[in-house]
């Protein structure tokens, strides 16, 4: 049985709601219709996702923003440059983000990277898409988190101090914890 993803990624605030969350069994992607194209397609891109993406929410040092620093929402995949047709798969099919390559910071990574942070094409695209789509790993976790935080953002729950730090404080709890941020959290919501 799948966990209630309000208890999962932490309360959110009180006005911000998003539809149920639905386990792989009762998508309403019907994938098991071999006529069904684009279901297929969806979900290898989903399974796909599930190995060689991330939803993570970066903390930037912004001083003249209210405080200070600015959260950015974004969801990558990555790819080894031979295989970036896969990579141009995600752009086609979500309709937003752009291929690039990454960031990382080792000289010998050549690897691409698919990046979509527009919170527009988030919540329009990327989010409906793994609602079609659940993830079967414990990436559901981050993206439930993921997920309440961009939603949040929207309802500019972000703007207030409290309300910022309670989304910083979620984004710290997504991939290893917050132990490879640049910023402490006690740095960011000023405690």
């Amino acid at each position: 049985m799948l966990e209630n993803p309000e208890e999962s990624c932490g309360t959110p605030h009180e006005s911000v709601t998003r539809p149920p969350y639905r386990g792989p069994m009762e998508s309403d992607n019907p994938t098991g219709d071999p006529d069904n194209q684009q279901g297929r397609l969806e979900a290898y891109l989903a399974g796909f996702a599930d190995g060689e993406g991330t939803f993570s929410v970066g903390v930037t040092r912004r001083p003249d923003l209210r405080h200070g620093f600015q959260l950015v929402p974004k969801f990558r995949v990555s790819q080894n440059p031979e295989r970036a047709n896969v990579l141009e798969l995600f752009k086609e099919t979500l309709g937003c983000g752009s291929i690039r390559e990454n960031d990382a910071h080792r000289p010998a990574d050549r690897t691409l990277v698919y990046v979509v942070r527009r919170r527009r094409d988030l919540l329009n695209s990327v989010i409906p898409f793994f609602h079609r789509n659940p993830l079967l790993s414990d990436k559901r976790r981050s993206f439930e988190t993921f997920e309440t935080i961009v939603l949040a953002m929207a309802a500019g729950r972000h703007m207030d101090r409290g309300g910022f730090n309670h989304l910083v404080e979620l984004a710290y709890t997504m991939n290893f914890d917050g132990t490879r941020r640049k910023w402490r959290l006690s740095d960011v919501i000023g405690t």
